[in-house]
């Protein structure tokens, strides 16, 4: 069995749904597909809640009304038959008046995560009754059944396992199962989410559930790319990643993959293939265990870096100052990315300021604390590359004009990692795609 996963800009269009169907139905292995909601929509939801909690119930309503006429006529475009688009319309007319009846009671997280849910179960549902129309012989399979995290959010494959499998057996002999991204129960039974980008950590935990052949997962982009294509003109996709280098580089920045979607797929080995929707014909990028060679594959930037910088000549050498820093950030729940130490300060940077405040308020009995915004890693990525010192040369030869603020260097032998000024970003990635791959 495979997992096939779809990301928004993949069903977004009705026309690209038709592209999706006839990718799923193409072969003779079972399949589960895993699709995101519309392209906008989960936006567009967020909107709804934010409205919402600001106490402005009319711009609410406003958003849900526009919302509806899109499906409406997405519906119109998805289906030929009548009797097709009139069930449609009816299923998603449920979910609509869902959402117009949140806007007569009390809001609160736990119905916004509600809120959130709909994109995911409404594109699914309109995926099967095109299926449907196209006879295609399917079954539906609601996440919110068997997608689950425990009290600190993680999920657990062997619980998901469980459960997955006792679905699957009640249908023996299906092919085909249509399933949310996205979306699961928390610890309390109530609907939940795996945060943005959840879908592509839906396709891999399910991937590690049922012990799937491959994880593939479909976007707009033919693969992962060596550089950011946003920003940069001459790019090429990578043919092949270690789950070690593809982690590294969706964790710093590379916006095609979801960073928490590698360990699940890494830690059962369950091969990942990134494939492009609109050209499915294109390669795309195998990650699995082996990396296939050696040097650098590909950089990545991650923007939004917090940099927190303690200085004090009295207390950075003695026993036990670096473990009392570390656990302000740990109090706090607040990854840190990059760390260096000199003799009289520690610098090290955060990627979530949501308790900036209440850290250096902590932080300021160690030393004067000093706080740098708008900066930018940078994550040059490759296998055995750090171990290369003309791959080092080269790249700190193209970042010559550039201001560089903190080095990582020797904590894996596949990552080096900078940090830059965010307004140097762009011209960073331009030179370091010309100075180390000739691009």
């Amino acid at each position: 069995m495979k997992i096939m996963k779809f990301g928004g800009t993949s069903v977004g269009k009705p026309e690209r749904m038709h592209d999706v169907a006839r990718l799923v139905t193409r072969g003779d292995e079972p399949v589960i597909v895993v699709l995101s909601a519309l392209s906008g929509t989960t936006n567009t939801l967020v909107s709804i809640g934010d409205a919402l909690l600001a106490g402005d119930k009319s711009k609410a309503a406003e958003i849900i009304v526009k919302l509806e006429l899109h499906y409406k006529q997405f519906i119109q475009d998805l289906l030929k038959e009548e009797a097709m688009r009139a069930k449609a319309t009816a299923v998603i007319s449920e979910h609509f008046e869902f959402l117009n009846i949140i806007l007569k009671i009390s809001f609160n997280e736990a119905l916004n995560k509600d809120i959130l849910a709909q994109g995911e179960l409404m594109s699914t549902k309109m995926f099967c009754i095109y299926l449907e129309e196209q006879g295609v012989d399917h079954v539906f399979l609601p996440a919110l059944e068997f997608m689950s995290i425990d009290s600190h959010d993680e999920p657990q494959v062997p619980v998901i396992r469980e459960k997955i499998m006792q679905l699957l057996a009640q249908h023996s002999g299906k092919k085909m199962f249509v399933t949310q991204g996205y979306i699961c129960r928390n610890a309390r039974g109530e609907v939940d989410n795996l945060k943005r980008g959840g879908s592509d950590y839906s396709a891999s935990l399910i991937a590690a559930a049922v012990k799937a052949s491959v994880c593939e997962i479909w976007t707009d982009i033919d693969g992962m790319h060596n550089n950011d294509p946003r920003v940069v003109n001459k790019t090429v996709a990578i043919d092949r990643l270690s789950f070690d280098e593809a982690a590294e580089l969706a964790y710093f920045g590379a916006k095609i993959l979801h960073p928490a979607s590698i360990w699940p797929a890494q830690m059962y080995q369950i091969p990942v293939k990134l494939l492009n929707t609109m050209q499915p014909e294109a390669k795309g990028t195998l990650i699995e265990v082996e990396s296939g060679a050696q040097g650098v594959k590909a950089v990545a930037a991650k923007d939004g870096i917090i940099v927190v910088r303690i200085k004090s000549s009295r207390m950075l050498l003695a026993y036990g100052f670096l473990r009392k820093i570390f656990e302000v950030f740990e109090k706090y729940r607040t990854p840190i990315d990059m760390i260096t130490t000199s003799e009289v300060a520690v610098s090290l940077t955060i990627d979530n300021g949501t308790h900036l405040q209440e850290i250096i308020r902590e932080l300021e009995p160690f030393g004067e604390v000093e706080v740098l915004t708008d900066q930018t890693i940078i994550a040059i990525v490759g296998d055995q590359m750090a171990a290369s010192k003309i791959i080092l040369a080269d790249l700190f030869k193209a970042l010559t004009d550039i201001p560089v603020g903190m080095v990582s260097f020797g904590a894996t032998p596949h990552n080096v990692s900078i940090l830059i000024e965010s307004k140097h970003k762009v011209q960073a990635l331009q030179l370091l795609n010309s100075g180390i791959f000739g691009l």
